[in-house]
């Protein structure tokens, strides 16, 4: 694995495709929480979310906001968005609603960095692909990502 990489994302929605993309293996993400751990973290309280933000994002070298369709929406998401760029680190987005989550592709997300206000500083890459009816193809779209997932990882945006 090429880079140690802490993901953002919207758990509920889709932590499907976020273990899709860790799958390719191209880089190291913190630690997967299972919903029971998430609920026990989130459940002492917004001191000890942030405590596990900033644990798991200590020692990473850049963040990856991993957007589907209800990602803007989520306090974390924006929370850690935040940080990243307060911190400095490289960030960047890729769009994961190609990709398939028991069986079904979604509709794209609106693009979170707006509501961090940095929206025109970090780049959002999408590897969506689709057929010849126009419809996502999730296989390519997976494919597309495998491909060029870590080259990406290495364009992040960093506040100066």
């Amino acid at each position: 694995m090429a880079k140690s990489i802490f993901y953002s994302f919207h758990y509920e929605h889709d932590v499907h495709r976020v273990q899709l993309v860790r799958n390719i293996n191209a880089l190291e993400g913190q630690p997967l929480l299972n919903p029971q751990e998430w609920e026990e973290i989130e459940g002492a309280g917004n001191a000890a979310v942030e405590k596990w933000i900033h644990d798991q994002m200590a020692y990473k070298k850049a963040v990856i906001v991993l957007i589907g369709k209800q990602t803007a929406s989520r306090p974390w998401v924006i929370y850690e968005i935040e940080k990243a760029w307060s911190d400095k680190k490289p960030l960047l987005g890729v769009r994961i609603h190609g990709l398939s989550s028991l069986g079904k592709t979604d509709s794209a997300g609106v693009n979170p960095f707006a509501k961090a206000g940095i929206e025109n500083d970090v780049p959002v890459f999408d590897p969506t692909r689709y057929d010849n009816s126009g419809k996502i193809d999730s296989k390519a779209t997976y494919n597309r990502l495998a491909d060029n997932l870590e080259g990406w990882s290495s364009q992040g945006k960093v506040r100066w």
